[in-house]
């Protein structure tokens, strides 16, 4: 053989023609890759797509009353095809590890995490107790975890998202797998965490290990895929290098999964292809607006004899703090000394990390925490430091958009009753006294009037958080404050969801506190920015001079943290 020539591999996942279906109904149709020693094939799609499905299928998980066939599944060099339960037990965790979406779920809470990474260990070698003990320490310094002797001793709870994270990785690495399969690792991580998560997946492929990693999101496996398949309806519709697929997409599929990506896209840029749900908007163009300026600059506006319009904030905050006990001694300070402005049609981004204060800051001025310290104005008029009696004629100038609507839903309403309890302020929730009112708010929306007669339950995860937007909207609010609104939705829903959010600012003049930990959705929807870091603003501005040139490290960190843009990747 030529010594030039590359040395042939036999690949440690071999997939061709693989179906699977549920009673009869088939969800995974025709899929067939390979993923070989040391590359990263990254299974995109979004959910309902089939991706965590041929996932569990190739190391047998697919779940009760599965079919399972392939004209070929060979796993690390096995014919997987006929494999009996114990055949797979024996492969999972030593030849193939897994990683799933939420730690906290996938470790048992009543274990230590050192107790729930030495079972893999003592199931599939003979060491002795003392010489695992030490293995799960070496695993958790491995994946960064400091103190790991102290961490092995801790329980799941006691644990971050990231730190949790990380012990799932060192638990199904263990055994050192040759192949690793990742299905959405990092969903639900702050930017940060995601980052160094995706560094370690990262360095487990370049130490040889092959790897097949699960997204619903391309700039999230932007950083680590050699090669991309592009999954919708269970058939694989794209497949090429990463490359290929980020710069010369081909089905209208990936185009339109690429095209609603936040990142790089600036502000009231649409995300999503206009369809229905957008024509019933019917936006019509904004005319020229005239110049906004905040009292403190009337003086020098006036010396210099210009004319412009004052305008006052709607919703305003001074020195706001609120602790909350940890013990009878200790106190958690959640958020300290945080000051705002909102102004008419703007959008405030507010972003930062789990715990950095940001719901509480926003329920502060919802009126449904009392500050500790500070004051949080409504229309030029005091809201924290007064009664809800006092409160009661303006509540309607403020609604609300959480991150789980289905939650914030009464479970026994249908999407008619939950608007007409909104209507009501809750003090009748038959839907036929609003009926036009109801028709008209799901129009605004984009959802039809039939679902009125629809439980929130039977609804998609985009229509539920139109609906709740709708809820939101009901008595006419001037200002919405959305926590964390798009968070949990595929990234396409994501799209629709933020263009919603566009077309009703600029048709209604609404304005938004707006809550993230996602980088590229706060700059493609923020005018101005708060970053939060541990109760407190680190920093803010205009958006676009926050993340064009940062001047806290944290902020820097933060915008080093987030995925590329997905124009840089091949460059």
């Amino acid at each position: 053989m030529n010594a030039t020539e590359p040395l042939l591999v036999d690949p440690l996942l071999r997939v061709e023609d693989l179906e699977v279906s549920f009673g009869g109904n088939s969800v995974v149709r025709g899929i067939s890759f390979t993923v070989n020693p040391g590359e990263c094939l990254a299974l995109v799609g979004e959910s309902g797509s089939g991706k965590s499905v041929t996932a569990r299928s190739l190391i047998g998980l697919a779940g009760p009353g599965s079919r399972v066939s392939a004209t070929t599944l060979d796993v690390v060099g096995k014919d997987a095809k006929s494999f009996s339960q114990r055949n797979w037990r024996a492969l999972r965790g030593k030849e193939v590890g897994l990683i799933l979406q939420d730690a906290l779920s996938s470790l048992d809470p009543l274990r230590t995490v050192g107790k729930e990474i030495d079972d893999a260990l003592r199931l599939h070698t003979h060491g002795s107790g003392t010489k695992r003990a030490a293995r799960v320490v070496e695993l958790l310094a491995a994946v960064g975890l400091d103190d790991p002797v102290r961490r092995a001793s801790q329980r799941s709870g006691e644990l971050s998202g990231g730190m949790r994270q990380r012990a799932l990785i060192a638990s199904a690495i263990a055994l050192d797998p040759r192949l690793i399969i990742a299905d959405e690792p990092t969903t639900a991580l702050d930017a940060t965490i995601a980052a160094s998560v995706m560094e370690l997946l990262g360095e487990l492929r370049q130490s040889g290990s092959g790897m097949l990693l699960i997204s619903h999101d391309l700039a999230t496996v932007a950083s680590v895929a050699d090669s991309i398949a592009v999954m919708q309806a269970g058939r694989i519709v794209e497949r090429g290098p990463r490359e290929q697929i980020f710069k010369d997409p081909q089905h209208p599929y990936t185009r339109a999964l690429l095209a609603a990506v936040p990142a790089g896209k600036p502000r009231f840029t649409r995300l999503s292809p206009v369809s229905s749900e957008a024509q019933l908007l019917q936006i019509a163009p904004l005319a020229p607006e005239t110049p906004r300026v905040t009292e403190g600059e009337v003086a020098s506006l006036e010396a210099e004899g210009e004319v412009a319009a004052v305008v006052h904030p709607l919703l305003s905050a001074r020195g706001l703090a609120k602790s909350f006990p940890l013990s009878k001694s200790v106190n958690f300070k959640a958020v300290r000394n945080v000051n705002f402005e909102l102004l008419p049609g703007k959008t405030l981004g507010v972003v930062g990390e789990s715990g950095s204060g940001k719901t509480t800051t926003a329920r502060m001025a919802l009126g449904l925490l009392p500050p500790d310290s500070g004051t949080v104005e409504l229309l030029g008029e005091p809201w924290s430091q007064v009664p809800e009696r006092a409160r009661r004629s303006r509540r309607s100038s403020l609604g609300a958009v959480y991150q789980d609507p289905l939650s914030s839903f009464d479970p026994r309403l249908s999407a008619g009753a939950v608007l007409a309890d909104a209507l009501s302020f809750g003090q009748t929730r038959n839907p036929r006294a609003y009926t036009g009112r109801i028709k008209e708010l799901l129009g605004l929306v984009g959802l039809t009037p039939e679902m009125a007669q629809r439980n929130p339950a039977t609804l998609s995860g985009g229509q539920r958080q139109r609906l709740a937007i709708a809820r939101a909207l009901a008595p006419n609010p001037k200002v919405l404050i959305c926590d964390e609104p798009v968070s949990a939705l595929d990234v396409s829903v994501q799209a629709q969801v933020l263009d919603l959010l566009d077309e009703l600012q600029q048709r209604l003049d609404l304005s938004y506190l707006f809550i993230s930990h996602d980088l590229a959705v706060i700059r493609h929807m923020s005018d101005d920015v708060l970053v939060m870091r541990a109760g407190e603003v680190v920093e803010s501005g205009a958006t676009e001079s926050v993340f064009t040139e940062p001047q806290h490290e944290y902020t820097r960190s933060l915008l080093a943290a987030a995925p590329p843009s997905l124009s840089s990747i091949g460059q």
